[in-house]
């Protein structure tokens, strides 16, 4: 994909299973939700008098292996895959972190999201004295980051305060805490698990033989061989036990699921809000195609995410399908990695195109989202270089036009293509022959989802109040 410029922050998995392989079941989920972070990885297990932690800096192939799974037994777990929207990267932001309540109860804690601003406990959502938390893990005039430097840091320093049982302390804790997250918690014998009111990012339940799952998507469920259950509802918080599974609310707004969790972020085969990803995105394309329709010999994908968009692309527009792109398996996804000149590199190293597939003809190429656009004119003058008579470039997403304040590395307003330039003059910077967007309308009923969403990197409306600006990432 073109996607240069973004990120998205983390993958967080939760299994309460006695009698299970909790470590083992942690890590497939973790490998199941590798394309959410691949910058570190971490897992935490709790056999019912103590924590054990292991993390690094990695995937998570390169930071487990057998021996240093096996020194973590235990009956719960949490773990973690990292991109580094807020701290960069270092290995005492890797998750999960451990922390300690004022009664001595130990936990470890995983956190997925971007927070905006945690309130003084017991005030108002806007009272005065509530800590503000920008991008980088710093408070507002200051350029002193928190220990740590990331928002889950802060989580476990508030949950330090509290006096009394944990579950209380996140009873009182999350109505206060403002942006999206959805974090697992365990301590040395039980699972507990929120998803904040709006319900940003995805977070699903899941049933074994044994015990509970808990994922950022369905597909770290399959991994683990656990029964899909329901989502956890926005604003719920779990509690999984020796007396099992009991939910309570702890805050209530509108749902409004981060729609870019249909474009980019999430695996096309697991589930959201009932639809299947891959389901979406080909609706997305098949949109395109009736909306911004051109005359054509191909259709051709930016691999992978874009893929189901550009066969619902074909198969309305009766244009045939071609795979005109050959990627590196060996790269990541090329917004992941943490700096731009990287990003660069990757696009570089990451695409080859199939003359035989393109060559002399008159050539669509779908893609999933365009940030910066400097993906998108490379790969234009790979397909010029292969011989395409023309090159017509297909969004199968709107126009970011605004940053992103709820957990996606959209940077900077003035670095957005689709902030500076209309689509036709993006069209002539990346060199096609004419290049749309999908819109706004097009994108939300392809969802199901309706008003549902958050929108607010495509529309700049947004579902709560945000700062100015988002701050970049700390390197």
């Amino acid at each position: 994909m073109s996607l240069d410029a973004v990120g998205e922050e983390c993958g967080i998995v939760g299994v309460r299973a006695p009698g299970a392989s909790v470590a083992w079941m942690v890590y497939a989920g973790l490998l199941a939700l590798q394309h959410r972070g691949q910058e570190a990885a971490g897992v935490a297990v709790g056999d019912g008098s103590r924590l054990s932690l292991e993390r690094g800096l990695g995937l998570v192939t390169q930071v487990f292996d057998e021996e240093r799974l096996d020194r973590l037994p235990g009956l719960v777990g949490v773990g973690h895959v990292r991109y580094p929207t807020a701290g960069g990267a270092a290995l005492a932001n890797a998750q999960p972190l451990l922390g300690a309540a004022a009664s001595g109860e130990r936990f470890a804690l995983a956190h997925n999201g971007n927070l905006l601003r945690i309130g003084r406990f017991g005030g108002s959502a806007d009272g005065a004295g509530g800590r503000a938390c920008d991008r980088a893990g710093r408070e507002p005039g200051s350029d002193r980051r928190r220990d740590g430097g990331t928002d889950t840091q802060a989580l476990v320093d508030r949950l330090a305060t509290r006096e009394g049982p944990l579950v209380q302390g996140l009873r009182e804790l999350l109505p206060h805490v403002y942006g999206a997250y959805c974090l697992v918690l365990a301590t040395p014998s039980a699972l507990y698990a929120a998803r904040d009111p709006h319900g940003f990012r995805p977070l699903c339940l899941g049933a074994t033989a044994t015990g509970w799952v808990v994922a950022s998507e369905t597909a770290a469920l399959d991994a683990v061989g656990a029964r899909f259950v329901r989502e956890v509802e926005p604003g719920e918080l779990l509690t999984i036990d020796d007396d099992g599974l009991r939910s309570e609310h702890f805050a209530v707004a509108p749902h409004t699921l981060c729609v870019f969790e249909h474009v980019y972020i999430a695996r096309p085969d697991s589930l959201i809000s009932g639809r299947r990803v891959q389901e979406v995105r080909h609706a997305f394309g098949a949109a395109l195609a009736r909306e911004a329709g051109v005359p054509a010999d191909v259709v051709i994908p930016v691999p992978d995410t874009a893929r189901p968009a550009a066969l619902g692309y074909a198969a309305e527009s009766g244009v045939p399908y071609a795979e005109g792109f050959v990627r590196n398996p060996y790269l990541g996804r090329t917004f992941l990695r943490p700096s731009d000149a990287a990003r660069r590199s990757g696009v570089r190293l990451k695409l080859n195109p199939v003359p035989e597939a393109v060559g002399g003809k008159r050539v669509v190429v779908v893609d999933d989202s365009l940030v910066r656009a400097t993906s998108m004119k490379h790969a234009v003058a790979l397909l010029r270089g292969a011989g395409a008579a023309e090159v017509h470039v297909r969004l199968a997403s709107s126009t970011i036009a605004w940053p992103c304040f709820f957990g996606v590395d959209i940077s900077t307003q003035s670095e957005l293509a689709g902030h500076l330039m209309t689509p036709e003059q993006i069209g002539a910077f990346v060199g096609a022959d004419s290049l749309a967007f999908l819109s706004v309308e097009a994108m939300s009923a392809a969802t199901g989802a309706g008003r549902s969403l958050c929108l607010g990197c495509f529309t700049g409306s947004y579902p709560s109040r945000v700062p100015l600006e988002p701050a970049r990432p700390v390197a």
